[in-house]
């Protein structure tokens, strides 16, 4: 009876394991395809699924002549790395301040103050897209990294994710320091901060992936191609020469590293995030 139970594990258990393999093949392949698309002759790239040899082609017309042609492939690569981390950065100071006050410092409007920022995370960005777009305009922005930053500035999510944490720290850190005789920006930065290294990690790679990600708002207000992110300017190219294939399948490929790369590395923080999503 206990072999034939363990058999029935056995075998749900396999089962179960194939179903997953299969669905993970599924869910990978494209990707697969994209990988070794952009490697192939531009003759076989729907014909076959490996190559008869491999080539750079793509990524040399990518990274040089289409450069000639007025689409600066690199700048555009060098331009989202930018913008993404100028976003991070402010992103990741401005959250940690507004959650040190909102966690830590007694004020009348405190509670209405965090009742505002949960409230900004329940609408979808693109609700405001077209007043943030009559803003930017406003102020003379359009078609400048300014218009590609400044709205992304702060985040209301990082700002609860810092105050949340910042709650859970007690309050002796900060009245020792403020004996020592730091002040609001010294007890943020050298106390707060440092015992959230893990959240600070956590709003640092979703911002980041966040930004990096974002289509929509770069290609509304963008009109020069040197100023374009990399995922815009593609879109850009495709729409003009959408016949070359493999250059766009390249620079698909180059958008994906940096985010391929960014997972390797910080896949701790990242799972940490995903589970604190769901708390």
């Amino acid at each position: 009876m206990t072999s034939r139970k363990k058999f029935a594990q056995n075998t749900r258990a396999t089962v179960f394991y194939t179903i997953m393999f299969a669905v993970s093949l599924i869910w990978l392949y494209p990707y697969i395809w994209l990988f070794l698309a952009s490697f192939k002759p531009w003759n076989e790239i729907y014909t076959t699924f490996i190559p008869s040899h491999f080539t750079l082609k793509s990524y040399s017309y990518i990274l040089s002549i289409a450069n000639q042609m007025g689409y600066p492939f690199l700048r555009g690569l060098l331009n989202s790395i930018f913008i993404s981390v100028a976003v991070t950065v402010s992103v990741v100071i401005t959250s940690a301040l507004v959650g040190y006050a909102v966690a830590k410092v007694q004020f009348s409007g405190s509670k209405a103050l965090f009742n505002f920022v949960i409230y900004q995370m329940l609408f979808p960005g693109f609700m405001f897209t077209v007043p943030l777009y009559i803003v930017v305009r406003s102020f003379g922005l359009l078609d400048t990294y300014a218009a590609m930053i400044v709205p992304s500035l702060m985040s209301a999510w990082g700002v609860f994710m810092f105050s949340q944490s910042f709650k859970s720290i007690p309050n002796d850190y900060i009245e020792a320091a403020k004996i020592d005789g730091a002040n609001f920006f010294w007890v943020v930065f050298n106390v707060m901060i440092p015992l959230s290294r893990s959240t600070m990690a956590i709003v640092t790679i979703f911002t980041f992936i966040g930004i990096w990600d974002n289509f929509m708002w770069p290609l509304i207000v963008m009109q020069s191609h040197p100023k374009m992110p990399l995922a815009v300017l593609l879109a850009v190219f495709n729409k003009t020469y959408g016949s070359y294939v493999g250059p766009i399948l390249a620079g698909s490929v180059i958008q994906t590293i940096p985010m391929v790369i960014i997972f390797v590395i910080f896949r701790k923080y990242f799972l940490q995030g995903i589970s604190m999503s769901f708390k």
